[in-house]
C-alpha cells in the first residue's frame, strides 16, 4: 500500500514541477523525480540504533564537546567513506571545547550548483538524542547512502552535512557558512535542513521559506494523501536559519518538539493532544521515542527532494522583474513605511503565482509585520508579528496568489516595526511576473 501511495506523490510531484517559480526544476526533472529510490527505514532506524548505543558508551549523551559526538561523527564519516564520498571534518570552538562538522561530497555533478541536505548530530547534554536530533542524521545519512548504492549521477553537484553544537545556537553550521566565500555561498541553490522528523506523537511540518523547495515537498505528501502545515514552531531556531540568513534557498521538515498538539491536528494526523515529542530535551529521547511512520514518510519525501532537486538547471524561468533597491529606514517601533515598484507593461491580471522578493535587514525580525499592497490597496501579509523569533533578517521569496488584481500600477511593501529596540531597513523589494 505505501508504495502505491508513494507512486501517486511522484505522479502529482512531476506534474507540479513545471509551474515553479524561482529555482523551479524544468519539467524533465519530473523523469529523474521518478528514480527517487525507497529508503528502507529499517536501514535508518539501524542508524538510530548505533546513535543510541555510541550515546550509551559515552555517558549517555552525543552533546557538543564529549566524547559522545566525536564518536558519533566517526561513525558517519566511516559509513560515507566506504560509500565513495569525499568527507571534510571541519573544527571550531564553542563554549571552551572544540567542535565539529563533517561534510560530504558526491562526485561528480555542477559544482556550480550545489544540492544540500544537513542535519545536527549533536544531542543536549541530558539525553542521547534520537529523536532531537538522531532521526534527521540517520535519514540524510541513507539519503547520502542510497545515492552511492544507486550510482547516482545528478545534473548538480549533491553536499551532504551533519553540524556540531546546533543546541548551542547553531553554532557549526553558522560557522561552516561565515567561513565560505561569498562566491562559494552563490553556488548553493538549494540548503536543505531535516531537524526532528520521527517524533512519537507526529505532525507534518513543512518549511515555507522557499517557494519552489516548499512545493517539492508538500506535493510529494500531498501525493501520499497526507496533509501538511507549514513548520512554526522552530522557524529560525535550527541551522537553516544560518543559510537563509545570507539569501540561500532554504527548506526542510519537522514533527514537532515540545508544543501541545491540537484537537484539530489529532483530527488530520491522529495521535493525542499532548506533546508532539514528550521526550524534548530529555533522557528519554531514546530509541523508543520514534515513530516508524512518520520517520519512514520523513526519509522517502528527502530522497524525493533531493532527486527532484538536483537534476535540471536552478537558473529561474525567465519573467518581468520590477525592483526597487533604494534603501528605506524602518523606525523602531513606529509607523510603517512602504518601498514600491510601478509595474507598467504587464496585460491583464497579476498572476496566482507572483513571485515577491524581500530583502530586509533587521535584528529583531519577528517585530516586523510585512505586506505586499496592491493598486487598489488590497493588502496580501507576507509576514506576521512574532515576538519569539529573534533572527535577524528577512530575506525570502513569497508567493502570492492575485490573480484578482490588474497587474498594472504601484505595488508595495509595507513593513512596520511592532516592539522596542531592534532597527533595521529594507535594501530591497521586487516583483517577478511569468
Amino acid at each position: 500500500m505505501r508504495h502505491s501511495a508513494r507512486q501517486r506523490a511522484l505522479i502529482v510531484a512531476g506534474a507540479a514541477l513545471a509551474g515553479l517559480l524561482a529555482g523551479a526544476v524544468p519539467t524533465a526533472s519530473a523523469q529523474q523525480a521518478a528514480a527517487a529510490p525507497d529508503i528502507p527505514v529499517a536501514n535508518v532506524k539501524q542508524h538510530l540504533a548505533d546513535l543510541q548505543s555510541i550515546a550509551t558508551a559515552n555517558g549517555g549523551n552525543r552533546a557538543h564537546g564529549r566524547a559522545g559526538y566525536r564518536a558519533s561523527l566517526d561513525f558517519v564519516k566511516a559509513k560515507l567513506d566506504a560509500a565513495g564520498y569525499t568527507t571534510t571534518i571541519q573544527q571550531f570552538t564553542s563554549s571552551g571545547a572544540t567542535g565539529y562538522n563533517l561534510i560530504a561530497d558526491w562526485p561528480g555533478g555542477d559544482t556550480s550548483q550545489i544540492v544540500m541536505a544537513g542535519a545536527h548530530l549533536d544531542s543536549v547534554t541530558s539525553g542521547p538524542g534520537i529523536n532531537d536530533n538522531g532521526s534527521g542524521s540517520a535519514a540524510v545519512l541513507e539519503n547520502a547512502l542510497a545515492v552511492a548504492r544507486a550510482g547516482y549521477q545528478p545534473d548538480k553537484h549533491l553536499r551532504f552535512a551533519w553540524w556540531g553544537a546546533e543546541e548551542l545556537g547553531l553554532v557549526g553550521s553558522r560557522y561552516y557558512v561565515n567561513n565560505l566565500p561569498s562566491a562559494e555561498r552563490a553556488k548553493i541553490s538549494a540548503y536543505l535542513n531535516f531537524d526532528m522528523i520521527g517524533s512519537p506523537n507526529p505532525g507534518y511540518f513543512v518549511y515555507d521559506d522557499d517557494p519552489a523547495i516548499e512545493k517539492t515537498f508538500k506535493d510529494y505528501f500531498a501525493g501520499l494523501g497526507v496533509p501538511t502545515e507549514i513548520e512554526t514552531e522552530g522557524d529560525g531556531r535550527s541551522d537553516h536559519a544560518s543559510f537563509k540568513n545570507v539569501g540561500i534557498p532554504v527548506g526542510g521538515l519537522f514533527t514537532g518538539a515540545s508544543r501541545t498538539k491540537t484537537s484539530a491536528q489529532v483530527q488530520k494526523w491522529g495521535g493525542t493532544t499532548t506533546s508532539f515529542d514528550r521526550c524534548y530535551h530529555s533522557s528519554c529521547d531514546t530509541t523508543s521515542n520514534i515513530n516508524d511512520t512518520a520517520l519512514d514518510r520523513n526519509s522517502d519525501a528527502i530522497a524525493h527532494a533531493i532527486w527532484t532537486l538536483s537534476s535540471g538547471t536552478t537558473n529561474p524561468p525567465t519573467g518581468t522583474v520590477f525592483e526597487n533597491t533604494a534603501d528605506v529606514t524602518i523606525p523602531d517601533y513606529g509607523a510603517a513605511v512602504t518601498s514600491s515598484v510601478n509595474v507598467t507593461g504587464i496585460p491583464g491580471n497579476a498572476p496566482s503565482d507572483l513571485a515577491v522578493g524581500v530583502d530586509i535587514v533587521h535584528t529583531w525580525r519577528g517585530d516586523l509585520v510585512v505586506d505586499l499592497v496592491a493598486p487598489d490597496g488590497t493588502v496580501y501579509n507576507l509576514k506576521p508579528y512574532s515576538s519569539s523569533d529573534s533572527a535577524d533578517n528577512v530575506k525570502a521569496t513569497y508567493t502570492v496568489n492575485a490573480s484578482s488584481e490588474t497587474a498594472n500600477g504601484t505595488w508595495s511593501l509595507r513593513v512596520q516595526d511592532r516592539a522596542r529596540y531592534d532597527t533595521g531597513y529594507i535594501n530591497s523589494f521586487k516583483l517577478t511576473f511569468p
